[in-house]
């Protein structure tokens, strides 16, 4: 205890050389646990987002692709599916239930989605968590619009607000469907996932905002239909963006998967959610082994700077480990007094590390949601970062072993003497 408090008074002597030490390997130890967690919690957020759907339909295309823009609500579809299609596949005899979604749309940089009432009665994520509400009940009129929970609060949206919806993803548009206003009609709890960040309608609302427009234009003058005369038109939709396949038996997944691949009527393509996940994650698994890689090696140049700094200092210090040796300190009692430096700068800088890495993530935290549709929980270290914590204080031990080496090493007489 007395050579750890010895260590403690002397690395505080000097405190500038120790403080920029601990903050390179604080800011080291930042990036490693930063990139760990965002890779943990994406995969975790990513596996969350969907549960209890067997299947994914939509137009032919890459799996990841059809994941992305479909339940993540990132990028776009190559195309659509129709209709007809949709109540044929929605009629198979293994098929229990059916959720259309039609993308396109979108509120203030939010995704608008058109879907039917059993989005909110079959829809499951997390641990087949079903969709509940705060307030409000689904949409029932056809202008009705029912809020994920950061749409509410990031725009103050409440029961009965009124929204103008804009066409087109982007988070700019420049054309809006001010002629069709819609109305909050609820607002859904907390889940985690993308349904978060999305406004939802019916399919006939999406319809409706679309009924009097040609070649992707709106019309003009006496063509435009407004919001009273869109309620006496056939809404039904001509085509959806992609669905959602509830199975009666998952032993018949397969085959329906390949009745659906081998559709006549248009080319279709139906994939496993947990499978288009491992593809997405075989696909980062490279750039994540890289920039833990990077992180590793930003974490070894922070403990090497930590190693010259004691070692250039040895030079300064002989004179102080020989006074101790004078006044009855043991060779080993150096070694230690060294080791102690070491491992004191290193636990300062992964407690600097942790730090900062929740302060990071703290400030990220909304941009990442926003930009990416994942949500990063500031959970405590999990069993996994408290190895590599470990990990890092042990090499910091060994490595400080060196210049420990190196003081127990130096004689009493080399210390005293004075060199000319």
């Amino acid at each position: 205890m007395y050579l750890l408090q010895l260590a403690v008074k002397s690395l505080a002597n000097r405190r500038f050389s120790a403080l920029l030490t601990v903050l390179a390997i604080g800011l080291s130890v930042t990036l490693l646990l930063a990139v760990e967690r965002v890779r943990i919690e994406s995969r975790a957020s990513f596996a969350n987002t969907i549960a209890g759907t067997d299947l994914i339909v939509g137009a032919r295309s890459g799996s990841v692709q059809l994941l992305l823009y479909s339940v993540f609500r990132i990028g776009n579809a190559t195309n659509n599916m129709r209709w007809d299609s949709f109540q044929r596949i929605s009629n198979h005899p293994q098929v229990a239930w059916a959720i259309p979604l039609s993308l396109g749309d979108s509120h203030r940089g939010f995704k608008v989605m058109g879907t039917s009432q059993a989005y909110f009665e079959h829809f499951r994520y997390g641990r087949n968590q079903a969709l509940s509400f705060t307030a409000g009940q689904p949409f029932d009129d056809l202008y009705d619009a029912v809020l994920g929970a950061d749409v509410a609060r990031e725009l103050g949206y409440q029961l009965d607000t009124d929204l103008v919806l804009a066409h087109g993803a982007g988070a700019v548009s420049f054309v809006e469907h001010s002629d069709k206003p819609f109305r909050v009609s609820g607002i859904l709890g907390k889940t985690g996932t993308p349904v978060d960040r999305t406004v939802h309608i019916s399919l006939e609302g999406m319809e409706a905002l679309h009924v009097d427009w040609q070649q992707g234009m709106p019309a003009r003058g006496t063509a435009r239909v407004d919001a009273d005369q869109a309620r006496e038109m056939d809404l039904t939709p001509k085509a959806i963006t992609a669905m959602l396949l509830g199975l009666q038996s998952r032993i018949s997944t397969f085959n329906v998967q390949r009745d659906i691949n081998q559709f006549p009527n248009e080319p279709l393509q139906a994939i496993l959610p947990g499978v288009a996940l491992q593809e997405l994650w075989s696909l980062l698994g490279i750039a994540e082994k890289a920039l833990f890689i990077v992180s590793v090696f930003v974490v070894l140049t922070g403990l090497v700077g930590m190693l010259t700094a004691i070692l250039s200092s040895l030079n300064e210090r002989r004179r102080e480990m020989a006074i101790l040796r004078s006044v009855g300190a043991k060779p080993r009692h150096i070694f230690t007094l060294l080791l102690f430096e070491a491992g004191s700068l290193a636990l300062a800088g992964i407690l600097l590390g942790l730090a900062l890495m929740y302060l990071v993530l703290w400030l990220a935290q909304p941009w990442i949601l926003t930009q990416y549709g994942l949500f990063i929980p500031l959970s405590p270290p999990g069993l996994y970062e408290w190895t590599l914590l470990g990990a890092i204080l042990i090499t910091s031990i060994l490595i400080g072993s060196v210049p420990a080496w190196r003081a127990y090493r130096q004689s009493l007489v080399d210390g005293l003497s004075i060199r000319t």
